[in-house]
């Protein structure tokens, strides 16, 4: 009868339904990760159950692929400008003294951090023999362009007032010069002069608040390092 083969049709569609879903639940038993790597992580032994459709998930393992590495940098706002993809790096790592390990920039954020006003870059650098370890710390040295020689004074040097930066310099007359400055990078210990100052400048190291313009003060020579 027609009813009947619908029916038995149904049966065998159902069946064959049911098989093919025992089949993908036996294919679970199999973990193939979707690239070539390191087993870095386990949270799983031999004989530990495993419930299908758990929530939440918890990973099975962590597998890293050690053959090329991603490095991410934040690069402060002065030098966001000339750090572009393609652009040379060097890698420093405490663990291997005396190796440099070359790196390429693959991308930059293209923006800056709102909050630490630093750009966000991602370099690569091959690592064919494992030798690098994910999540290392590393030094990065770009290769910058040689810029023209700039002039640097200490911070301590440096007056903070009303009308900006002021250092306080003296002229041949022994009398102070306040002078107005263009701040450009600050390297902690030293602050970068863009302009307002001249190389041939005597400046007046750790200077009181009190100091102003036109204050005579007298020279004193510094003692000779031994």
């Amino acid at each position: 009868r027609a009813s009947d083969a619908v029916a038995k049709k149904a049966a065998v569609q159902s069946a064959a339904a049911n098989v093919a879903r025992l089949r993908d639940l036996e294919s679970f038993k199999r973990v193939s990760a979707p690239f070539a790597g390191v087993v870095t992580q386990r949270n799983t032994d031999i004989g530990a159950l495993i419930n299908a459709g758990q929530s939440p998930g918890t990973a099975l393992f962590r597998v890293a692929d050690t053959h090329r590495l991603r490095i991410y940098v934040s690069v402060p706002q002065p030098y966001a400008a000339a750090v572009q993809p393609g652009l040379s790096a060097a890698l420093v790592f405490a663990e291997h003294p005396g190796k440099r390990y070359p790196a390429k920039v693959a991308f930059t954020a293209q923006a800056l951090d709102p909050n630490s006003r630093t750009l966000q870059v991602e370099l690569q650098v091959e690592n064919p023999r494992g030798e690098l370890f994910p999540g290392a710390y590393a030094e990065v040295h770009f290769d910058l362009a040689v810029e023209a020689p700039t002039m640097r004074v200490p911070v301590n040097t440096v007056l903070f007032r009303s009308l900006g930066l002021l250092v306080a310099a003296v002229g041949s007359d022994h009398r102070v010069h306040l002078k107005r400055i263009t701040q450009g990078r600050d390297f902690g210990s030293s602050i970068e002069v863009l302009a307002g100052l001249d190389a041939s400048d005597d400046i007046v190291l750790n200077p009181p608040d009190s100091i102003t313009d036109g204050m005579l003060v007298r020279v004193v020579a510094g003692q000779p390092r031994r």
